[in-house]
């Protein structure tokens, strides 16, 4: 017995270096005083982390990604909340078609949804940078949202809906006065998951983007092109810890760890 709980004691340890271990490096190094990305750096400083926000590619594609976003994630929790919603309280034919389908911008690769959304979306409809970004974006968050949310209704007794009606509400006020404010933790969870989502992605922005318009991630690629300094480890701290400042509001204010 204490053989087991020693090799699992150490299976957790190798498992947690093998997944903060990248975070770590980056983490160090975007304190870095050196004039070039290594590891471990040579001394230390706040000079990279101040740099990063005097390039003014970041400041134009950061505020590209939060717009994206922001946008893309409520799109796809308009689209996403009534579909979870008919999907677990009306017996719809072909109910497990339309989850299947639901899930198909998580199976495909990101990079032949980008290719479609390129030629289908782009150069058909000659649409613009930034709508084209919104809809490739809201395609890939749907699922999140619809997935979450119905998880969150799954744990919410079915005649609440009946009984708010019964008392006189219409279905559209018993949802909105009743079912909404029961499941807005798992509301909130969709809405933290697909906006860290969409902040984050690479595949499908890459072929979504144009001149002028380029989302931060895409930004920071195009930078290590030309440039090997410690910004973009500074940069990606500063993401790192704005993400885990997010989730960690969220979950105190509204524990959404049990959604998602």
């Amino acid at each position: 017995m204490n053989r087991l709980s020693k090799a699992t004691l150490l299976m957790l340890v190798l498992a947690l270096l093998f997944l903060l271990g990248p975070f770590v490096v980056i983490f160090v190094a975007g304190f870095s005083a050196d004039e070039t990305l290594r590891f471990p750096p040579q001394g230390y400083s706040l000079r990279w982390l101040a740099h990063v926000f005097t390039v003014e590619a970041f400041q134009r594609s950061l505020l590209t990604s939060l717009v994206v976003a922001f946008g893309s994630t409520l799109l796809a929790l308009a689209l996403g909340v009534p579909v979870a919603y008919a999907l677990s309280r009306a017996r719809l034919p072909g109910a497990e078609a339309v989850r299947l389908v639901l899930t198909l911008p998580l199976i495909v690769p990101g990079i032949i949804v980008g290719l479609a959304l390129l030629n289908h979306g782009v150069l058909a409809l000659n649409l613009p940078v930034t709508l084209s970004l919104l809809i490739g974006h809201t395609t890939l968050l749907i699922p999140y949202a619809v997935r979450v949310v119905s998880s969150s209704l799954a744990n919410l007794r079915l005649d609440i809906d009946d009984a708010a009606v019964t008392l006189g509400a219409t279905r559209l006020q018993a949802f909105f006065q009743v079912v909404l404010p029961n499941i807005r933790g798992g509301v909130a969870a969709a809405f933290v998951l697909a906006f860290i989502t969409s902040f984050n992605q690479v595949p499908v922005s890459l072929f979504l983007t144009g001149p002028g318009v380029s989302t931060l991630p895409i930004e920071m690629m195009a930078y290590m092109e030309t440039s090997y300094d410690p910004s973009i480890a500074a940069l990606s701290t500063l993401l790192v810890l704005f993400t885990i400042a997010l989730v960690a509001a969220t979950e105190k204010l509204l524990g959404i760890s049990k959604y998602v």
